[in-house]
Order: C-alpha cells, then structure tokens, then sequence
C-alpha cells in the first residue's frame, strides 16, 4: 500500500495515537490496542521507523516481576515533536518539555507574587518556555501542544476562569487565548487538580486505574477525576470542585460567597490561622515540620484538617465509587498525620461497599504532579498530534 491509501494513513493515525497516549508500547499491545492486525501493526511501525518517527529505546521497560523474555518497545522518537505544561500557582510557575515518548527533557519553576497580573504572569511564563527550548536545542516548529493548568474552574466554553479561583489577577481574562496569543501555539486549559489527576495517573500513583480522585490540598482544595480512564471535567469544567463543599452553614465566610467551604475549615490558610497563637509566623512547611517533631497543636490541626476533608471525600466515593484516591498539593507533604485521619473519615462516612473499594494514596509526583499533567493534557490527544506528511 501507498501511504496516500486512506487504510493506511488511517493505521498510522491509529498506531501514533497510541504510541503517543500510552509512551513506549510492544508490537503486541499495540495490535491489541488499536484493533489491527499484528502484520499492519508491523508494517506501520516499520515505515514510521524509517520516518525516524519511532524508535527502540534502550533498556528493559518491561513491567515488574514479567516472566521470559521481555517483549521489545517501540516508541514516538525526538523528531516526532515535543509537548509543554505550564502550571500556574498561587505561588510558583512551573514548565515542562517533554517528548512524545513521555520523556520529560527539561524543567523549569520559580516564585510568583501571590497577585500577580495574567499578563505578567504569561509574559514569565513565555520566557521559561524560551528557556526550556534552547537547552533542549527544539524549536517552536517541534512543539506538537501546550496544555496548561490553572487553580480554579476553567469554564470550557469560553476558557475563562471562574470567580472562585484562588488567582485574582486572571478572572475574566481568556487563559487559554491569551497564552497562545503569547506562545505562537494553540493552547489547552485545564483545572490545576484535573491535571494532577492527569498527571498522576499517566506518571504516578494512578497508574493503571480506570477511576480516580485526586486530591490537591494547599491554599484551595479541589478534586481531579479520571472516570473509565478519561478525565472528567463535567458539561462546563468545574467538576470536582470538592473545596466548596459546605460542611459548616454557619462557618467562616469563602471567597465564593458561601459559608463554611471545605476550604475554609480544611486548608492551607485555615490551618495556619488556628495555629497563629501557638507559633510564631507559622507557614505551613514550619507547621508540617513542627508536627513530626511532636508538637501537639500542630499535629491537631492537620488531623482535624484530615478528617474534615475525609468526610468531604467520602461522599464522593458515594457518588463516583474510584478506586484510588490520589492526594498530592502542598498539604500532602504532612504524610500519615493527614492521610491517616482522611482515610478513617472516608471509611467511617462512605457505603461499605465504597470504602471497601478504594485505596487512599499518597501522590508519587510531588508538586511536579500538575505541570506533568498538562503535558499529558496534550499526550493524550494521541493521533491528532501526527503531521501530516
């Protein structure tokens, strides 16, 4: 067949797609994933090796505890394209290049003002994106995507973040138009949680579950989701947004507008507040620290912290029934003396059934979880990302 055959060109889209979506991947698991025949499937990889579209990385990546000889890989080369994550925090930029065989080429983060302007912020962004370019020697024509992530509702429709966010400086401001206006590149927006759920479950400690929560725990609190191993976002984007789950009517004032959020009873800045009598100038790494080292009020704070946001979390179990909880953010850095309490929470206040289903884990990636999760935003569209050739 001639490459102009559309059977063929189709067979490509299909074995491209998958190299790009699932990273380095046997002859076999291909045919399997795609629906082709194995002798397309090697076909089709031998003429995109001829391409130096795909490649034999080195080394034995097959899974744990395989017995016989492992099969060979195949995977998306360098020349394919790269993909970028952007994450933007409260407090803290972070970019990512990585190529379409999952690789992460070079990484940059630095400090943001808390009420940093959107065109300030993009403006650094776009200059850590020069950066990671040059070290790697890609250039802007290689970039296959940008996916970016942002703390708050993004509404999908118009790609605008909601008033709840924790980023006064973006409300109203098109994230996503701005961005690529900035980059020269069409770019994806995401909410920050669903990319740690992204990023987690391509990368980290979701990996290989068809249903997951992930929990981002820091200033805000929000829930990413992978629902039959796809991410759900809900008909506008802001589902799993867990941190404005009332749990008190007569509580403190949220920045939404409502009373007694799970945010304000359970995150970074209401712990810090119920601490301010017992240390001085808490932060919450100084919190955290405090806490190991056996300061009781300290460990108090996070427990409770633990167990509110469980009971939160429990009713989404009853609603989505996941078999993981994934916790990550800043707040996940305190270990068992937060998941311990969630945990108990969560079994105390779900369906048996529900509790019995779900593991809580603490996330693999850090607070690298959501940048690598906007690459993944951008990975997972899989065939779309082949040129056309």
């Amino acid at each position: 067949m001639q490459r102009s055959d559309p059977t063929r060109l189709s067979a490509r889209a299909r074995v491209f797609g998958v190299l790009a979506s699932t990273g380095p991947t046997s002859r076999a698991d291909l045919a399997r994933r795609t629906a082709l025949a194995p002798s397309t499937v090697s076909a089709v990889i031998t003429e995109l090796q001829e391409e130096r579209l795909v490649v034999e990385p080195p080394g034995d990546t097959a899974p744990r505890g395989a017995v016989g000889r492992p099969p060979v890989l195949v995977a998306l080369d360098r020349a394919a394209g790269v993909a970028l994550g952007l994450d933007f925090g409260k407090r803290h930029l972070r970019v990512a290049l990585a190529d379409l065989a999952h690789r992460v080429l070079a990484e940059r983060h630095e400090p943001l003002d808390a009420d940093l302007p959107a065109a300030e912020a993009i403006a650094r962004a776009t200059r850590l994106v020069g950066e990671v370019l040059e070290e790697t020697g890609a250039r802007g024509e290689d970039v296959a995507g940008v996916g970016m992530g942002l703390p708050g509702p993004v509404h999908r429709p118009t790609g605008e973040l909601g008033d709840s966010t924790i980023l006064p400086g973006w409300v109203g401001v098109r994230a996503a138009d701005a961005m690529s206006e900035a980059l020269g590149h069409p770019v994806e927006v995401e909410n920050d949680a669903s990319l740690g759920a992204l990023g987690e479950w391509m990368w980290g400690a979701g990996r290989g579950a068809g249903d997951l929560a992930y929990l981002k725990l820091a200033t805000g609190i929000g829930a990413g989701l992978i629902v039959r191993g796809r991410p759900y976002g809900g008909s506008g984007g802001t589902a799993g947004e867990i941190g404005h789950t009332i749990i008190a009517p007569d509580g403190p004032i949220c920045r939404c507008g409502n009373r007694g959020c799970l945010e304000t009873l359970a995150g970074s800045d209401a712990i810090l507040a119920a601490l301010r009598g017992a240390l001085d100038e808490p932060t919450l790494p100084a919190v955290i620290a405090a806490a190991r080292d056996g300061h009781a009020g300290c460990a108090r704070a996070i427990g409770d912290a633990g167990a509110t946001i469980g009971g939160a979390v429990a009713t989404l179990c009853n609603l989505l029934n996941p078999e993981r909880v994934v916790v990550g953010g800043d707040l996940a850095a305190a270990g068992e003396l937060l998941l311990d309490p969630l945990a108990a929470a969560l079994r105390r206040g779900a369906v048996r059934s529900a509790a019995d289903d779900v593991t809580v884990l603490p996330g693999a990636l850090g607070d690298r979880a959501e940048v690598l999760g906007a690459v993944a935003l951008v990975l997972r569209r899989g065939a779309t990302l082949l040129r056309a050739g």
